[in-house]
């Protein structure tokens, strides 16, 4: 008989987002008249820059024509968009990188589930709590997270709270892990690290020869100059750190996917035995097993970003979408709740009232003002008692939201 992978059992029913989209599909049914404002999952609502669409335009072109028809691609990425992507996101701020350093792909969500099958089972790994759930639960798929507990705590994930009162900012393990996950500009909480506290994760990782699975795929929103971009921009990192970087948020692109991944060739991990082995060239022996690489029409999408045009507007994108943050971060610190994030990143994170339950306040919130946003516990147990909003709306509806906070809302 064909036997299943147990460690789906040990999950939770659903992935977090899609016990929101199951909790809104009932509130929908149940009040068909209700204007419901989603500002839980991060996605963006301004349609791709034009820059981007003609370039997309004229790839279609491309694959119409027998002379300019393409086929499989290089499952790495096509030169053309690896160039770009190492003269503006890297050289650019100092960063030297080699071309079989970059791995275009379709999402930083699948590139961090996805790294973890190039570690071994026995790997003790480390997150943030609150945390991206993905990098928790492909981990607890592999078989690697042990079990969960009444806590909501797994046994062999080391927990790093992040909380108000670490300003969460998570500290050095005790425990010394094989794997740790970093996600600055921070998903949930919206918080950064300043270079000083980069480099003392740096420096721990290679002291303990631990990996760092750096997910940047919100940098393009930081808006202070002493906040790092890259964590390349740590002496040392290449040694040790594996970036992350997206075009969903950057450039609108969560419909559209493509991403890419910075597999320096310095990073090693160890056999049993004790001989280290380079994780670059494990990253691309998966790669091109199990991925035939972001379609070219796409990648010339994602080459347009760089183009002076594009530039300018995902700048203006970007902006927007930071002002959203502003006028949610402001409307709510109005009514007096206590609010984290919105500065160098387009989530805000709020201290629910009361210290009421983070399911109980999306309740209250989906029905008292029909406004959809995320609980904090389901980023982790850290996050309870905490709550997620996006800036992702149009303005009209981030607008009328904080307006519902103001009027609709019992607090």
């Amino acid at each position: 008989m064909a036997l299943i992978n147990e460690n789906y059992l040990k999950l939770h029913g659903s992935y977090l987002f899609a016990e929101i989209a199951k909790r809104v599909a009932k509130f929908k049914g149940e009040n068909p008249d209700a204007n419901v404002i989603r500002l839980g999952i991060g996605d963006v609502t301004r349609p791709l820059p034009d820059a981007i669409i003609q370039a997309m335009h004229k790839a279609v072109d491309e694959m119409a024509d027998e002379k300019t028809f393409r086929g499989y691609g290089p499952e790495q990425g096509y030169d053309f968009l690896i160039e770009k992507i190492i003269k503006n996101d890297y050289a650019a701020r100092g960063i030297h990188l080699g071309m079989d350093e970059v791995f275009v792909s379709d999402g930083a969500k699948s590139d961090c589930g996805n790294i973890q099958e190039i570690f071994g089972i026995d790997n003790i790994v480390a997150v943030t709590d609150p945390v991206y759930p993905v990098y928790v639960d492909s981990n607890a798929m592999a078989g690697r997270a042990g079990e969960i507990g009444a806590d909501g705590k797994w046994s062999r994930i080391a927990y790093m709270p992040c909380t108000s009162e670490n300003n969460f900012i998570p500290q050095l393990p005790q425990t010394r892990p094989d794997l740790i996950y970093l996600c600055f500009p921070n998903n949930p909480t919206g918080m950064t690290l300043s270079k000083d506290d980069l480099k003392k994760w740096v420096d721990y990782a290679r002291a303990n020869k631990s990996i760092i699975l750096f997910d940047s795929a919100y940098e393009a929103y930081i808006q202070e100059k002493d906040v790092p971009h890259s964590i390349y921009e740590i002496e040392g990192a290449r040694e040790v750190a594996i970036e992350f970087r997206s075009f969903s948020k950057t450039a609108g692109f969560t419909g559209t996917r493509c991403a890419y991944t910075i597999v320096p060739k310095e990073v090693e991990a160890y056999t049993e035995k004790g001989e280290a082995i380079p994780l670059n060239k494990l990253w691309n022996r998966r790669q091109t097993t199990k991925f035939n690489g972001v379609p070219y029409i796409i990648q010339r999408g994602a080459e347009a970003v760089y183009t002076e045009e594009g530039q300018k507007q995902i700048k203006e994108l970007v902006q927007y979408y930071m002002s959203n943050a502003k006028i949610i971060k402001e409307g709510l610190e109005s009514v007096g709740l206590k609010v984290f994030g919105g500065v160098n990143a387009p989530y805000i994170w709020l201290k629910t009232p009361n210290d009421m339950d983070s399911w109980d306040f999306f309740d209250k919130l989906l029905n008292e003002a029909n406004i959809v946003g995320t609980p904090g516990s389901g980023f982790g147990p850290s996050g309870k008692g905490y709550f997620r909003l996006t800036a992702f709306g149009n303005r009209e509806s981030t607008e009328e939201a904080v307006e519902r906070f103001r009027k609709k809302l019992k607090l």
